[in-house]
């Protein structure tokens, strides 16, 4: 371990690199924690300037104040609708810092900060940085910026308001307490971001808040189901939808409200950080699952949250202050059954692909068949990565239309009060070929021809329109620019730098 003086000299030293002129093409801004006396200050940093800022409680929420600026005020651009429609992105490829947007940055950065395994730096990635040679793709997610951090945002059917598209945005923490008001939870004493105890939230721990313009009050719904589209580009599927090449998702939409501007991630703006903060109502720096990998203090290992062979272990790291959809469920209506399909964030669920697999009573289906529906062969056949998705999200497809006609290798069930479907091609499919891509679109097409195989096996059971839907994703998706390319690392090793880079931006000092 490094000595208290030596720790302090090479986060300064790490810092002066990651924010200096010759990093700035693929570095955004480094981030990290201080202390002024009694203050946290929280700061964002690169060669063109340096933002300090603090927060202080007000009532079950914090105000933020920027302590001073040195240089450009980074962080001033806060535009959750830049960038968007798809023209607009379009027309923007690879922002660089001095024209991007940062949407809800103060909350976002300062939250990643609170737990104990948080890094001493996070590194975040340009729009532009390609780091395919590093394991990344053409398209990417991660940083703050507003086309990586802004997801799409639907909901519809039975107890949501028709309001049709409104120019406006949500975040992903908003849609747990959302669904539970929808639902007729009733409300409970529990912890806000600031850590205090209030009245009226629907979670033991909560930072979002219900979107109430969009609950018909006098209408509530008997079941929910989400459908979770990881890495979608909202731009893309807008544009998609208005061209009638996702009728299934459009059919939804035309039942209720769209947010034009998404809803906004929390940083990082990675799969299962988001996946955790949609189904808890909190954001990663207090719900635990910090990153697709992050250095564990304590039993000082690598923690990797984002890969098929850990998936199942979410509940390991997840807080254990927290509380899901699904367990806030069972608190208010103890008969309620849920269902999580293909979610590794699955805590309480009574019926949960991932429930199956550690229990040992997953026997798998029979042979799935040569040409699966809804797959588009031209991108299954050549990428692995597209043939494992479309795999995956069949099953998922299985799992919950069986669940829906009551019965799953031989188990009776009854209809679900809250159902989440996660589909991961839509994620595989932007990765691959950058959000704009021929595959990207292809990803959606298939996945909304899988929406309506559930939709059909719901409105089979009866229960149609008794059911509200929502569909969103876990973070956005923005194209980079191969010409890009680098890697940080290498200047922080040749300054003789210990370190290590869990998630390609948390940077963890005197750790090696």
């Amino acid at each position: 371990m490094l000595q208290s003086r030596d720790f302090e000299a090479q986060k300064r030293a790490a810092i002066e690199i990651l924010t200096s002129p010759e990093l700035q093409s693929i570095c955004e801004m480094a981030l990290w924690k201080e202390r002024d006396g009694s203050d946290e200050i929280f700061v964002a940093a690169n060669s063109l300037g340096t933002v300090r800022f603090k927060r202080t409680p007000e009532g079950d929420r914090y105000s933020y104040e920027i302590v001073d600026v040195k240089g450009d005020n980074i962080l001033e651009r806060q535009d959750p609708s830049a960038f968007s429609p798809l023209k607009e992105e379009l027309e923007n490829l690879y922002p660089d810092p001095s024209k991007n947007h940062y949407p809800n940055a103060f909350e976002t950065i300062s939250q990643i900060f609170e737990d104990e395994n948080s890094p001493d730096i996070a590194a975040v990635h340009t729009a532009a940085h390609n780091w395919e040679d590093e394991g990344g793709h053409r398209g990417e997610h991660g940083s703050l910026d507003v086309v990586q951090a802004r997801a799409p945002f639907i909901a519809g059917g039975k107890g949501i308001a028709k309001l049709g598209v409104i120019p406006k945005s949500a975040r992903l923490v908003d849609i747990a307490p959302t669904i539970l008001k929808l639902l007729g939870a009733e409300t409970i004493k529990g912890r806000t971001e600031t850590g205090d105890l209030f009245n009226g939230v629907y979670l033991r721990v909560q930072d979002g808040r219900p979107i109430d313009e969009i609950i018909e009050p006098d209408a509530p719904p008997k079941h929910v189901v989400t459908f979770l589209l990881d890495g979608c580009n909202p731009n893309v599927l807008w544009d998609m939808i208005e061209k009638g090449e996702a009728n299934n998702i459009a059919r939804i939409a035309e039942s209720g409200t769209t947010f034009a501007y998404g809803a906004i991630a929390g940083f990082p703006t990675v799969t299962l950080a988001n996946h955790t903060a949609i189904v808890t109502g909190t954001y990663p720096g207090r719900h635990s699952v910090l990153h697709n990998s992050f250095w564990h203090r304590t039993e000082r290992k690598r923690i990797d949250t984002n890969h098929p062979s850990t998936w199942h272990l979410w509940s390991n790291w997840v807080s254990n202050e927290v509380e899901t959809i699904h367990q806030a469920l069972h608190r208010c209506f103890p008969d309620a059954f849920t269902a999580a399909i293909n979610e590794p964030a699955d805590g309480g669920a009574d019926f949960s692909t991932f429930g199956l697999m550690r229990k040992g009573d997953f026997r798998g289906l029979p042979e799935f068949p040569k040409e699966l529906p809804h797959a588009s062969q031209q991108f299954v056949r050549p990428y692995k990565d597209y043939e494992w998705a479309t795999l995956a999200d069949h099953l998922g497809v299985e799992l919950a239309t069986s669940v829906w006609k009551g019965n799953f290798q031989g188990t009776d069930y009854p209809k679900p009060s809250f159902m989440w479907c996660n589909f991961a091609l839509t994620d595989a499919a932007m990765h691959r070929g950058g959000p704009h891509s021929d595959v990207a679109r292809a990803g959606v097409r298939d996945t909304d021809g899988r929406i309506g195989e559930i939709l059909a096996a719901i409105e089979e059971a009866g229960e149609i329109d008794e059911t509200a839907f929502f569909i969103f994703a876990d973070h956005g998706m923005e194209e980079t620019n191969p010409e890009v390319t680098g890697n940080w690392s290498t200047a922080l090793e040749k300054a003789g730098i210990n370190f290590r880079d869990e998630g390609y931006s948390f940077i963890y000092i005197g750790v090696s």
